[in-house]
């Protein structure tokens, strides 16, 4: 029962965490959009995080709890509890020094960490794989904004203009959510399925990837109340913290994040949809000179992005030592 209780607890947290971390980075840029239908904006990544498993799959939350370690044995489970509290604990204290970094990178350290540490094999092919994808993503991102920024600039302007860029917000949004929702999305999933299966079976090995419609819509209600408490504090940072955007240049900032973020979950390897939309805002932003783009606020992510990958795996390494000893 105590288990039950602690991943129970720690799935939820998760889920809040994610929700402030992603979400509000998500909802934030498309709120940014003059004109924009809150209601909408807020919506569509609650419903496409809920049926996004059951209609695309769930191959991205299957490398969390299969390709990183085998967690398949009777401590699995912990282990993997070890690494995603670890993860969380690093985004925390990263995050309260004024640096923002990547939960997703934190957490695929910690799971790979745990393992480690517990004396489980860990697969540094399958890890090696993702951190390549999970690096290459943002700098696709970068490209594709500022293609794309640099291409907005020429679209002649006409009478209908606003609203037709308005209809390419709500398309290009949607999309993104649908790119979250399979790819960096699916780490909540992961977590969630873990709960799911110590709740029915007790702590043992990691089992396969499996939530119920229930969870899902707890997962996605969760998801999108800690998106809600932190909206304003990420807006201000995507707005004025890091860059200045336009209309035209939040759909193509939107497109490029989808765009690095899909290519990914098609390699079925995890990256960070806040990452890619940071990197896709940037590159908008600097397809109009680099003096657009406040690089303190840059320096400052990256520079906490260099750190939570050793950070997350030497805590959770001690973490999975600890368990392998008790």
């Amino acid at each position: 029962m105590g288990w039950t209780l602690a991943f129970a607890a720690v799935a939820i947290l998760f889920v809040l965490i994610s929700g402030a971390n992603d979400g509000a980075t998500l909802i934030g840029l498309g709120l940014r959009f003059p004109r924009s239908p809150g209601w909408l904006i807020a919506a569509l990544p609650l419903l496409v995080i809920f049926a996004a498993p059951y209609a695309l799959g769930v191959e991205v939350a299957r490398t969390f709890t299969e390709r990183l370690a085998n967690l398949g044995t009777g401590t699995g489970a912990a282990v993997f509890l070890a690494g995603v509290v670890t993860g969380v604990v690093v985004v925390a204290v990263l995050t309260g020094k004024g640096l923002p970094t990547s939960l997703t990178l934190a957490v695929i350290g910690g799971i790979a960490g745990a393992g480690l540490g517990a004396g489980l094999p860990v697969s540094w092919s399958g890890l090696v794989s993702v951190l390549v994808i999970g690096a290459a993503a943002p700098l696709v991102g970068l490209l594709l904004g500022l293609l794309l920024g640099a291409s907005s600039r020429r679209v002649p302007s006409f009478r209908g203009m606003p609203r037709v860029v308005l209809g390419a917000h709500v398309l290009a949004y949607t999309a993104q959510c649908v790119a979250y929702a399979v790819n960096d999305g699916q780490k909540m999933i992961a977590v969630v399925s873990v709960a799911v299966g110590v709740a029915r079976a007790g702590v043992g090995g990691v089992g396969p990837v499996e939530v119920p419609p229930v969870w899902m819509a707890l997962l996605a209600g969760l998801f999108l109340v800690g998106a809600l408490t932190s909206l304003t504090r990420v807006g201000e940072r995507l707005g004025r913290g890091l860059v200045i955007t336009r209309p035209l240049h939040i759909v193509s900032a939107e497109t490029a994040a989808t765009g690095a973020v899909l290519g990914s979950a098609a390699l079925g390897s995890p990256v960070s949809m806040t990452q890619s939309i940071t990197a896709g805002v940037v590159g908008v932003a600097a397809s109009e000179g680099v003096r657009r783009v406040r690089w303190q606020g840059v320096v400052n992510m990256g520079t906490a992005w260099l750190v939570t990958l050793p950070s997350s795996m030497a805590l959770a390494c001690l973490a999975g030592l600890a368990l392998r000893l008790v």
